[in-house]
């Protein structure tokens, strides 16, 4: 009988592991939600296509209200985003701060709000609002009862200034003197730096200097070894270099959330459904394992739902798993 209930709680434990692991790998993987298109689909269908294609998670730009009122209640989980215009307020002012969460949070209580990113890719003189903004938005958001939702900001990968070898990897010395200061309040806090990455930009701007197989996780085997870490995509090569580089600068314990990755299907080099359809399923398929530095799950955010018409010519308006008609632009399972 002990036997028996020995192997009985032995089986349980093991599938209790196994419905942990597929839990963090559905969770792993989100898609963001961007409007700059006058033809995509009302909120509701675009929540309706989020649940009928198992995306557990969306990244909005913007507290977009009528996305808001769609996705509550769904167990959707929300990243919404400050827009850069908005920034210098919330960094000049603790009680705009409050309005935003009252207006845009508060509002919306059946919202599954995982994170608050104060600004997309800010840099220059406009970073200097970085950290004061996203102060004032934690003293917000804990004032209102709501300290389970993580400030952070999105950055984008130019500003490593090396990425390989990953364990060389560096800021810009431009974004050093941002960077800091932020990885110390995210330090301080809990909240994750979430980083734009995209093998995709590094590829086209120099296609000779690399086979597309390392871009597109389909290399055969170790493109790059990095002492005991062997390389065999570039996502993970980025990832990793982004990890080191944060760890130079008061970071080592920051997690890192990749905020946008993806392809285009048209619009420049290398750019067709057929490689998008291949970079992103294997991103999908892959970001549940981590990468050689740092195995385990990796919040990732594909780019994006749809195609925007708004965006610029080129690549600019092709990253989009569907057309706004709800057509997919290719398939894709996650």
């Amino acid at each position: 009988m002990a036997q028996q209930n020995l192997a009985s709680k032995f089986a349980m434990a093991l599938l209790l592991a196994v419905v942990a692991s597929v839990s963090k790998s559905v969770e792993a993987i989100g898609v963001s939600y961007g409007m700059s298109g006058d033809n995509l689909p009302p909120p509701s269908t675009v929540i309706g296509m989020y649940k009928a294609n198992g995306i557990n998670a969306m990244r909005l730009y913007a507290p977009d209200q009528g996305a808001l009122q769609a996705v509550g209640g769904t167990g959707i989980s929300v990243v919404v985003g400050v827009p850069n215009d908005v920034v210098p307020t919330i960094a000049a002012s603790p009680a705009a701060a409050a309005s935003w969460v009252r207006n845009n949070i508060q509002a919306y209580p059946t919202v599954s709000f995982h994170y608050v990113s104060v600004g997309n890719e800010l840099d220059g003189g406009a970073a200097q609002n970085l950290v004061p903004a996203m102060e004032n938005m934690y003293a917000a958001l804990d004032a209102a009862g709501l300290g389970n939702i993580k400030v952070t900001t999105a950055v984008s990968q130019a500003i490593l200034g090396v990425y390989s070898p990953p364990s060389a990897g560096e800021f810009t010395a431009e974004a050093q003197g941002f960077m800091g200061p932020v990885l110390a309040f995210l330090a301080r806090t809990g909240g994750p730096l979430m980083a734009d990455i995209y093998p995709y930009f590094s590829y086209a701007y120099n296609p000779s200097a690399m086979d597309i197989s390392y871009a597109l996780f389909t290399a055969p085997g170790t493109v790059l070894q990095d002492g005991d870490f062997g390389y065999q995509n570039l996502y993970d090569t980025t990832v990793d270099a982004f990890i080191v580089a944060m760890g130079n600068h008061g970071g080592a314990g920051v997690p890192l959330v990749v905020s946008e990755s993806g392809w285009p299907s048209a619009g420049g080099v290398a750019a067709s459904p057929e490689n998008a359809r291949i970079y992103n399923q294997n991103l999908v398929n892959h970001v549940a394992r981590g990468t050689p530095r740092h195995p385990g799950a990796l919040e990732t955010f594909l780019f994006s739902m749809f195609n925007e018409n708004l965006k610029e010519d080129g690549v600019e308006k092709n990253w989009g798993l569907f057309y706004p008609d709800t057509t997919p632009v290719y398939p894709i399972s996650f």
